[in-house]
């Protein structure tokens, strides 16, 4: 069967952690952008857009970051190094901005036309995951630039 061969070579460099991340952190841009034109035409169909992404993306931070950890264990041997340290405290932040930013949409799902304390903390909320998200990749992407490297050295 001609699809074996692909198979295999999928299974042999099938990295879930890239994949579960670059998930999750795709989709908050994505998020952002129609929050923008929620705000710049107030239509509630954008916004409800917003809503199902941050709810997708809460669910899938919890993979990106236990597959980060086991990661960290098992290639890294969980070295304590700054950039680890980073990531996880990163991960841990832009978890809790989403699960809270979730949180606010769904107690108030009238959230975006009101124009109280709760309307702008859940703008400021879905605003900071952006530069959270930003973060997370440049850490991310160090680390594959490191290991490429390191693989060639040897």
């Amino acid at each position: 069967m001609p699809g074996q061969g692909l198979f295999k070579e999928m299974k042999k460099t099938f990295l879930f952690h890239a994949i579960a991340a670059h998930f999750s952190n795709g989709l908050i841009p994505v998020a952002v952008l129609y929050l923008i034109l929620t705000l710049s035409t107030a239509n509630n169909y954008f916004e409800h857009t917003v809503e199902h992404l941050i709810l997708i993306v809460v669910l899938a931070i919890p993979a990106s970051f236990f597959s980060g950890i086991h990661d960290w264990k098992t290639k890294y041997r969980g070295a304590k190094a700054p950039v680890f340290i980073k990531k996880i405290r990163l991960s841990c932040l832009l978890f809790a901005l989403c699960a809270s930013a979730v949180f606010i949409r769904l107690s108030s799902p009238d959230v975006m036309s009101q124009h109280g304390i709760e309307h702008w903390l859940y703008l400021a909320i879905l605003f900071s995951m952006l530069p959270v998200v930003t973060l997370l990749g440049h850490y991310g992407g160090k680390l594959s630039a490191q290991s490429k490297q390191s693989t060639k050295s040897v």
